[in-house]
């Protein structure tokens, strides 16, 4: 299937509001089955959720917020993308929570429809496990930093997953070239705020720059570059199918000789 370049990579700007919208169930990346926005908070300034038709969930990019949901109130605080493994609310429909920002901060906001009900977790460094891939590739030319905050094995109950990848400067992620059926977005951001890097989707190569994103329609490839001397991180998000979740990738078969020749890599 050919794809429009510009339903498969976006450069947003924040609005008026603080308010970067990635994508929309009803906008050009409806295909990705997900409305995705990010926050920027203001000191004192209080994000409110509640649908009643989607799940959500809340991830901490950086900065210092305090969740408050149901009966329970966290804080959670992260100077910067790197310094943690992150902080993360995930709630059903019709849960009420509101994100106090004590400092200048960063949330990003995930949604689908889920109309099963589930008790809300909240996620941090010390229950988000970080794996490290690639070290079986000579060069160390594929090493990073994975985590899967929640995804099938974990949340069954959820039609979401979602984690973050911490691409080494000048490093290669998501390889070896792998696919699956569900839709991915992937949002970057980098240490510095002129670096960049270079994302592949099939047959299609974009810039990345920071704070863009990927809109990776199922059965496309999408290995991921940084530029030398800039470290890069992105927020992995899938939308299970309907009766088809995501549980495992596939390998392309023209470069499956790495794994043969040098083991699995991971994500």
């Amino acid at each position: 299937m050919k794809y429009d370049r510009k339903s498969l990579f976006g450069y947003p700007t924040f609005n008026e509001h603080g308010v970067q919208i990635l994508t929309e169930t009803n906008g050009l990346y409806a295909n990705m089955l997900m409305n995705i926005s990010v926050h920027r908070l203001m000191a004192g300034q209080t994000l409110s959720l509640r649908d009643s038709a989607q799940e959500t969930a809340v991830l901490l990019l950086e900065g210092t917020v305090h969740f408050a949901w149901e009966d329970k109130t966290e804080i959670a605080v992260r100077p910067t993308t790197w310094d943690n493994a992150g902080y993360c609310l995930h709630i059903p429909k019709n849960t009420a929570v509101t994100v106090t920002a004590e400092q200048p901060s960063l949330v990003l906001v995930q949604q689908t429809e889920n109309f099963r009900s589930f008790t809300p977790v909240f996620y941090t460094p010390d229950t988000i496990k970080i794996n490290t891939f690639g070290t079986n590739i000579p060069g160390n030319t594929a090493v990073r930093e994975v985590t899967t905050i929640f995804d099938y094995s974990t949340a069954p109950y959820s039609n979401m997953v979602i984690g973050e990848i911490f691409n080494h400067a000048g490093l290669w992620s998501s390889f070896i070239p792998h696919t699956h059926e569900q839709p991915e977005v992937y949002y970057y951001r980098f240490d510095k705020p002129q670096g960049f890097g270079a994302c592949f989707i099939g047959d299609e190569v974009f810039k990345i720059k920071h704070e863009s994103f990927a809109a990776i329609p199922g059965g496309l490839t999408h290995p991921q570059v940084a530029a030398p001397a800039y470290r890069m991180a992105y927020v992995w998000m899938i939308r299970h199918l309907d009766g088809n979740p995501w549980t495992s990738r596939c390998d392309a078969p023209e470069h499956h000789w790495i794994v043969d020749q040098f083991g699995s890599i991971g994500y």
